[in-house]
């Protein structure tokens, strides 16, 4: 007992000493490594339903952009506390910096990002990046800096205070990246995430758009000179000799080590996605977690989550870096969290697994030739943070008299042999799906308590290869997604699996917040979140879960905040999973939230736009909440959770039944959701 006060003591100390100020919310993931814990206490179980909505501040984006082009925005960005303000994107990024305690725009920057790139994974902007040039004389320009990675291709540095292009940064403030490939069209190639920064450099990544061709522009990691914009290094993240194959990239956030002067990258699967009879083997680096040094793209380690990727299931989350006691002591690691629902934990200094990593045989027998890897790696002390299987009788059933024939027809046929299922013509059921598990919300994590906290999302995906010779005049049906795959003998036909009445084949829940014991290796707790609410009509309330693309926050007040598809922010119990408190939003907050203290209140913050992929209303909103002051109530924009607990909140077979008459208008899903949410 003495130990496990003496090591939280130490791990909390450790926290103020390199993740700065507890009040403070300084990267994209809260601190370097990306815990997204919060050592502020002020709001408690006992006291989060006294929340109240503080401000709302409006980017302007819904009434001055395009609705086209408002049509493909996913507004995932989280702000970052610096500078005595709250710094954030926009999805056309804009950056925008408000006083922390009205909402007030203090300034903006437009770097003019045009309204009809069409970018293949919508136009996003996750967040952005600050550093402190310890160099340059107090109060000079740009000595504190923010970096953002652009829709079309630029890193913009900018002043901190004032929002002013940093003049001696590139050209005015600007490095425009040569792709080196010409490009299918102007938004096949984005940044999509926060750049990493650490040593005077600022390393970004790329989103490039999936299954449209094999030589789709390289995946190459860029670092430049923070001060200069001058380039310093280049990564490609796959090895080339001797097969075909696009680019294995890394769009997902990245984490750093300063101390160490390492960037961790998560890798993704080689192009194309779902066809590799042209990139025979392993395809390292492809799938993997990849430490660098920093200051020069030397290559330390890297460790493979995936073998010959042809399912998606690239790393679609920032690596986690802390310390944890494994029971022989603390150790520095970093924890990977994937597609799949596993969660791989490595040595930080040599990528070694902490705990045993078994190479277990998967099914064989792709497409014609496809080479498959006999064996993929299996975590063995932590467990899924999902189920990896999915049986017919597991079908979601609504009403069980009738069954559910729609999907019994569309899954019985498919070739489904669990996990590492491989891609066939036949039709393959993908489970989970390549959006599923935890995405690029990533994972918290409680180092005072080495408790794991992530969002996962449940749901089954059709996956289909069509000879290229059939694909060619080929018309995608409604609410599915086609891919090319030009140069590979196969093209793409990909769609959530969904019932004719609009709702996922697997029975709820859809989504889930999960809650993982690092030391003793178990599921601690799971809640269902997010429901139905904002697509029913008469509010009609189906606690099913919703897609949970998003990450949550937690804190050292005991509690876990997170957004979901519909439109509230929530705050979890941390011990229990118990759901304590909503807090009503303009528009679903699919976004990662974050947290900080000022002037002497704690504030929770997030970024409430929609989701075009995930079929939501869209808006322009960032939502700040506090602590009511005297005087203050608790109003409609703020609920304790006092309704009866249970998966179905409609109860009865009667609302189930309306449920199911009404669910065709109620959900999106037919031609949104059945989309495939591209998680880059």
């Amino acid at each position: 007992m003495r130990y496990g006060l003496r090591m939280s003591a130490f791990i909390l100390a450790m926290i103020w000493l390199f993740a700065g100020p507890a009040s403070a919310w300084q990267h994209w993931g809260g601190d370097p490594g990306g815990t997204r814990f919060s050592a502020l206490d002020q709001i408690t179980p006992a006291n989060v339903t006294n929340l109240v909505r503080a401000w709302d501040y409006h980017t302007g984006d819904l009434a001055n952009r395009p609705p086209a082009a408002m049509a493909r925005t996913k507004f995932e960005a989280t702000a970052l506390f610096v500078e005595d303000s709250l710094i954030f994107c926009t999805p056309f990024n804009e950056v925008v910096a408000l006083d922390p305690g009205t909402g007030e725009q203090k300034w903006r920057y437009d770097p003019h990002v045009s309204n009809d790139r069409r970018p293949g994974n919508r136009y996003v902007c996750r967040g952005v990046t600050y550093w402190v040039d310890d160099r340059a004389a107090e109060g000079s320009a740009c000595r504190s800096r923010i970096f953002m990675g652009t829709n079309d291709v630029r890193v913009i540095a900018l002043d901190a205070r004032t929002g002013r292009p940093c003049e001696d940064f590139g050209a005015d403030g600007e490095v425009k990246i040569d792709v080196g490939t010409p490009l299918v069209w102007p938004g096949e190639f984005q940044i999509t995430s926060a750049p990493v920064v650490g040593r005077g450099v600022v390393v970004v990544g790329s989103s490039i758009s999936d299954n449209v061709r094999v030589d789709a522009p390289l995946g190459v990691v860029r670092a430049f000179d923070a001060r200069t914009g001058q380039p310093r290094w280049t990564f490609d993240p796959l090895i080339h000799d001797g097969i075909s194959a696009g680019h294995s990239n890394v769009w997902a956030p990245m984490s750093a080590d300063e101390e160490r002067g390492l960037v961790f990258l998560p890798t993704t699967s080689p192009s194309p996605d779902f066809w590799g009879g042209k990139r025979v083997g392993d395809n390292a680096h492809a799938n993997s977690v990849v430490a660098l040094k920093i200051e020069t793209g030397e290559l330390v380690w890297s460790f493979q989550t995936v073998h010959h990727d042809v399912w998606d299931y690239d790393l679609p989350a920032q690596p986690t870096l802390s310390r944890i006691d494994t029971g022989d002591g603390p150790r520095d690691v970093v924890m990977q969290p994937t597609k799949q629902g596993f969660v791989f934990v490595l040595d930080r200094d040599t990528g070694k697994p902490v705990w045993p990593v078994e190479e277990r045989a998967v099914p064989q027998g792709g497409a014609e030739g496809e080479v498959l890897s006999p064996t993929q790696p299996f975590p063995t002390h932590l467990p899924p943070l999902l189920p990896q299987s999915f049986a017919l009788a597991d079908t979601f059933k609504p009403l069980p008299l009738i069954g559910n024939p729609s999907c019994d027809a569309e899954l019985k046929p498919l070739r489904n042999d669990g996990l590492f299922t491989p891609p066939s013509t036949q039709g393959t059921l993908g489970y989970p799906m390549t959006g599923g598990g935890v995405n690029w919300g990533s994972a918290a994590f409680d180092p005072v308590h080495q408790i794991l906290y992530a969002n996962v999302s449940r749901a089954i995906h059709i996956i289909k290869l069509m000879p290229a010779k059939d694909a060619q005049d080929f018309k995608r049906p409604p609410g599915a997604d086609f891919g090319p795959q030009r140069g590979a003998p196969y093209a793409l036909l990909r769609q959530v699996a969904l019932s004719r009445l609009g709702l996922p084949c697997n029975s709820p829940p859809w989504g889930e917040t999960v809650a993982l014991d690092l030391k003793a290796g178990k599921i601690l707790w799971r809640t269902t979140v997010g429901t139905t609410e904002d697509r029913a009509p008469l509010g009609l309330t189906f606690k099913s879960g919703t897609p949970l693309v998003n990450g949550v926050a937690v804190t050292a007040g005991g509690l876990i905040f997170t957004g979901a598809g519909d439109a509230y922010l929530r705050a979890l119990d941390a011990t229990t999973g118990a759901e304590l408190w909503q807090g009503r939003l303009p528009v679903p907050g699919i976004a990662n939230p974050m947290t900080y203290l000022w002037k002497g209140e704690q504030y929770v913050v997030i970024s409430a736009g929609g989701h075009s992929e995930i079929g939501t209303s869209i808006g322009d909103s960032v939502v700040a909440f506090r602590l009511a002051r005297a005087g203050e109530s608790p109003s409609l924009w703020s609920r304790t959770v006092d309704r009866p607990g249970g998966r179905f909140e409609a109860g009865a077979l009667a609302g189930l039944l309306a449920l199911a008459l009404t669910v065709a208008a109620l959900w999106s899903w037919r031609r949104t959701a059945r989309r495939p949410a591209r998680s880059t």
